[in-house]
């Protein structure tokens, strides 16, 4: 067995790198909660090539003395924790005193520093974890630090590392989090010497988020007022339901000045809708939690993204609350958030359709309609009915091998859901969304030119995130196959000008990201370029079948589409489109064998 060494420093900062170091935003990150908690007013980040050949995060903070600068490239350096118990009330961002060595071991690292007081600041470089004897340079007050050449010493951790594009993006969400949690400071963002964010600082955080979130929907933000429970403080503003995506993503959610993920907090947000979003649906937040820093454990992540809560239902119930009463109709105006001339309209809410809840401005006061519940049909009640349709058949056509469909006879509907038919050897049920997903699917995977498309008159504007537009981009050819076309706008905008035959609704904004919101997380690399176009077809099939409506009319045709398919008898996820029981089940369950 080899000898027990002690880790060299250099070492042991590239291990430590390791669990905070994952790619250029984590480097970002660190860097930025750094600025923050120096007191920066103002902060700039530079990027180049997905941050990979050269991030630069300069701030106008406190600044630091030739004697700090030195100590915090040391590991278990830190300014922010002095003993033990500190740990149990943590209100800085950056706090472990890992972060500028492990990046410093892993990089060629540069670091200016002044304070106010003085009239000469201090720079030092360090290479691969060697520090460089420091030397008196010109800087303005506050910290700049450059990173370069990002992971040069560790290939092994810089072969996973994703395409610029990708890493930008990721940098991009980065700071737009941080950008979003401090509207006090400003914030400059360039990548590759063109500015791709510009935050002057203000005192309204409605103000911020506005001016990230797009007009669409900073016109639509509901105001969420504060609400205190038991020592903690709420507030921020929502989108209205009509505005729900299928990812957590639009969810930013700060507790005590961090950004935090949390599986309490997101299910609180949607139980506070009550009932009105649609399965698997998220509303948009921007929510701001404050509470005691005891009663609540930061340091459980290495990146400081999640958390744990001494009492979890204390703060689902305070948020659950404060979403209630801000979707809470009242006859009293709510200020918007934006300048809204007075007379300011009333602001409530309508049940659409029993599910979906829109924001609405009247002059006038209204009686809000209550949803209906939807009736129970009686368990003793016959749940599926006969329709008096002539006996409709699906026959094989001779010399016909595309039409293998067994001789079905269509008998009826199921609670409109299931079609009913007759085969020869016993009942089997048809479930026509997945046989819809099915054909198209296969359609697609296909190949050819693609399904057809529609173009638009008036082509539609999209706002995404910076990972949602590097995504689409990535994915264009599949999404032109889709029969979407789509440009770039400039900035994080695109314009949708085609859209797919089959979409009928005329809300194809939603279509598409409800399709992005489907894939995003299914982009494959050029290897598996095949599996990823496969993914992507079957969450398009998806779509294409939420299109579609059926009866029984329509049903020997979708018999005749699904049986000219390759595996007619599941839909693209696995799931069986048509299920049998059979004369013998049917007798066994009336005791007849």
């Amino acid at each position: 067995m080899p000898k027990v060494e002690v880790m060299s420093e250099t070492l042991a900062s590239q291990v430590a790198a390791g669990e905070v170091i994952e790619r250029p935003a984590s480097v970002i990150k660190e860097l930025v909660e750094n600025a923050i908690d120096a007191g920066a007013r103002k902060i700039e980040i530079e990027i180049q090539k997905g941050g990979v050949a050269m991030l630069r995060v300069r701030d106008d903070g406190c600044g630091m003395t030739t004697e700090d600068a030195l100590r915090s490239l040391e590991r278990h350096a830190t300014s922010k924790l002095r003993t033990s118990e500190d740990l149990n009330e943590i209100s800085t961002l950056g706090f472990r005193g890992e972060a500028l060595p492990s990046i410093a071991s892993v990089s060629r690292f540069t670091m200016s520093t002044r304070e106010a007081d003085t009239t000469e600041g201090i720079e030092i470089k360090v290479d691969g974890g060697r520090v460089h004897e420091p030397r008196v340079t010109g800087c303005p007050v506050g910290t700049s630090i450059e990173v370069r050449d990002l992971f040069y010493n560790v290939p092994a951790r810089k072969k996973f590392l994703k395409a610029e594009s990708t890493e930008a993006a990721h940098i991009d969400h980065q700071v737009r989090l941080h950008a979003l949690c401090t509207p006090g400071i400003g914030w400059l963002l360039r990548k590759d010497g063109r500015s791709i964010l510009n935050l002057a600082a203000t005192t309204d955080r409605r103000v911020r988020i506005s001016a990230m979130t797009g007009d669409e929907s900073g016109k639509a933000l509901i105001i969420v007022p504060r609400h205190e429970r038991r020592g903690m403080s709420i507030e921020g503003a929502i989108l209205p339901a009509s505005f729900a995506r299928r990812g957590r993503r639009h969810q930013y959610v700060f507790l005590n000045g961090r950004p935090v993920e949390d599986q309490h907090i997101s299910r609180a947000l949607k139980e506070g809708f009550k009932g009105a979003l649609q399965e698997g649906l998220h509303p948009g937040a921007w929510l701001w939690v404050s509470m005691d820093p005891a009663l609540v454990d930061v340091n459980v992540h290495p990146a400081k993204r999640e958390v744990r809560f001494a009492d979890p239902a204390q703060i689902r119930i305070a948020i659950i609350d404060a979403i209630e009463a801000a979707l809470r109709p009242t006859s009293v105006a709510k200020p918007s958030l934006i300048d809204i001339p007075n007379p300011a309209p009333s602001v409530y809410l309508d049940i659409v359709e029993g599910s979906q809840q829109v924001l609405r401005h009247d002059t006038e006061e209204t009686e809000i309609p209550k949803a209906e519940s939807s009736a129970k049909v009686p368990e003793t009640e016959l749940a599926w009915r006969h329709e008096e349709q002539p006996q409709l058949k699906v026959e094989e056509e001779p010399n016909s091998p595309e039409t293998a469909a067994p001789n079905f006879r269509i008998i009826g509907a199921l609670s409109e859901r299931y079609a009913l038919l007759e085969g020869d050897e016993g009942l089997v049920l048809l479930e026509p969304r997945a046989a819809r997903e099915r054909f198209f699917y296969e359609q697609l995977l296909a190949g050819g030119e693609g399904i057809d498309s529609q173009g638009l008159l008036v082509p539609v504007l999209v706002e995404l995130d910076a990972r949602e537009l590097d995504f689409l981009m990535r994915q264009q050819e599949h999404f032109s196959q889709a029969g979407f076309t789509l440009e770039s706008f400039g900035g994080q905008s695109v314009t949708l000008s085609a859209v797919p035959a089959f979409l009928k609704s005329g809300d194809f904004k939603k279509a598409l990201l409800d399709l992005i919101d489907l894939v995003i997380d299914r982009a494959g690399s050029p290897r598996i370029k095949r599996l990823a176009y496969e993914g992507f077809s079957a969450k398009v099939s998806q779509i294409a079948a939420r299109e579609e409506t059926w009866n029984i009319a329509t049903l020997p045709q979708l018999l005749a589409d699904l049986f000219s398919c390759d595996l007619p008898y599941c839909d693209p996820t696995g799931k069986p489109t048509l299920v049998q029981i059979s004369y013998q089940d049917l007798d066994r369950k009336f005791g007849k064998t």
